[in-house]
């Protein structure tokens, strides 16, 4: 455990709030103690900044910004010490319509964020609900060519939570040295480039904020998390979360994302023991 922290950073899906998308009262007195006490606290998610991450601290009720905001899995950061944004390593065109060779034969929907609008193959009733979660309009191409008409940061691919342990296993045996296929969800799998992960942002936003990783802690859920918790001074799994990101956490919470896991493992370990 360590003694001082200067950063909390949380993922948001089945991290942060519940299944049901709510950041619990008692999670939101959490921040505010950070807060309060001038610690830095910071969010990173698959969502993009632009679209979702800027506005999430006003929507949550807050009435001051989140210090640092990791989008895209960490292909976007924003350090709001410094009010600025900063992007790294999207996917190349030619890796875009690599990664829709691969995935064709499970005939699934990909979609991918383009400008203000989220982009896919057709309508169904997975990209209509991620459409109203995120207050996005739908951009169903003419042409599955559209996808790889430019660079973009990830492609994703829901599917049912059955059929994803097969799909994983096909992508494993057609391993590329430019992208690689990490679980979001457990109904979801996101490509990204091989050199993006939420630690690439974190490692760079620490550097230019002269705070030292040893000083950070961290929460996540999946796999794509796991990178993040490792390179962190503590890094914390849910106790919902998968076996691989419990394997490499520090320490895995007590309490689920739906029972205040987050809330109850700050106050318990860092929160109480220092008076706040």
């Amino acid at each position: 455990m360590i003694k001082d922290f200067r950063l909390v950073i949380c993922d948001i899906d089945s991290t942060l709030i519940t299944s049901k998308r709510i950041l619990t009262e008692r999670a939101k007195e959490v921040i505010r103690r950070l807060h309060d006490h001038g610690v830095y606290f910071g969010i990173a998610s698959g969502r993009s900044i632009d679209q979702q991450l800027h506005k999430q601290a006003r929507d949550w009720g807050f009435d001051f910004d989140f210090e640092v905001l990791i989008g895209m899995n960490g292909s976007e950061l924003w350090d709001g010490v410094h009010q600025k944004r900063y992007d790294y390593y999207k996917l190349k065109r030619a890796w875009i319509k690599e990664i829709l060779e691969l995935m064709a034969p499970f005939n699934l929907n990909p979609f991918m964020y383009v400008g203000d609008k989220m982009m896919c193959l057709r309508v169904d009733e997975a990209t209509e609900r991620s459409s109203k979660k995120n207050r996005t309009d739908l951009l169903v191409v003419d042409n599955i060519s559209e996808f790889y008409a430019e660079e973009n940061a990830k492609i994703m691919f829901r599917m049912p939570e059955e059929l994803m342990p097969e799909v994983v296993e096909y992508v494993s045996k057609h391993p590329s040295p430019n992208f690689k296929a990490f679980k979001t969800q457990t109904t979801m799998l996101e490509f990204t480039d091989r050199r993006v992960s939420k630690a690439v942002a974190l490692k760079q936003y620490c550097k230019m904020n002269q705070l030292p990783l040893g000083e950070v802690i961290a929460f996540g859920d999946m796999s794509n998390d796991n990178e993040m918790l490792e390179c962190s001074g503590w890094g914390v799994c849910m106790a919902n979360g998968s076996e691989d990101t419990k394997a490499i956490a520090d320490d895995i919470t007590e309490n689920t994302n739906d029972e205040d896991g987050f809330a109850d493992y700050m106050e318990k370990h860092f929160l109480l023991p220092r008076g706040w």
